[in-house]
């Protein structure tokens, strides 16, 4: 029997709920997103191109900062609407996996006398 991946519906989301967070406490350039990313999931999740679509959606907003001896860096922070998909996409990111938990017998349903 072959092993299909999950939907490319529920792996677009959980990228963008991955930038999002790292977004929300502070700017980031984009190479430090892409890093982090890449660090936490263990070189699981590796991601770039997500970073102009979220731009495009009005969900971050990046500028160029340029320093004296650096190259210059495009920075992205969360934008209000950005604030309000992230709040959204967690939301149906624990009934997702509240859902995958009960489905796979990690939660069980308190039984009715």
């Amino acid at each position: 029997m072959e092993t299909k991946a999950p939907k490319l519906e529920w792996k677009k989301v959980s990228a963008e709920l991955l930038i999002l967070s790292l977004v929300e406490a502070r700017p980031r350039h984009g190479y430090e997103i892409s890093k982090l990313i890449e660090q936490r999931s263990g070189g699981a999740v590796r991601l770039y191109p997500l970073l102009y679509r979220l731009e495009r959606r009005g969900w971050i907003q990046g500028r160029w900062v340029e320093k004296s001896g650096l190259r210059r860096r495009r920075y992205y922070r969360l934008t209000p609407q950005g604030r309000k998909v992230l709040a959204s996409q967690r939301r149906g990111w624990q009934r997702f996996v509240e859902a995958v938990d009960r489905i796979t017998g990690r939660i069980t349903e308190v039984e009715h006398a």
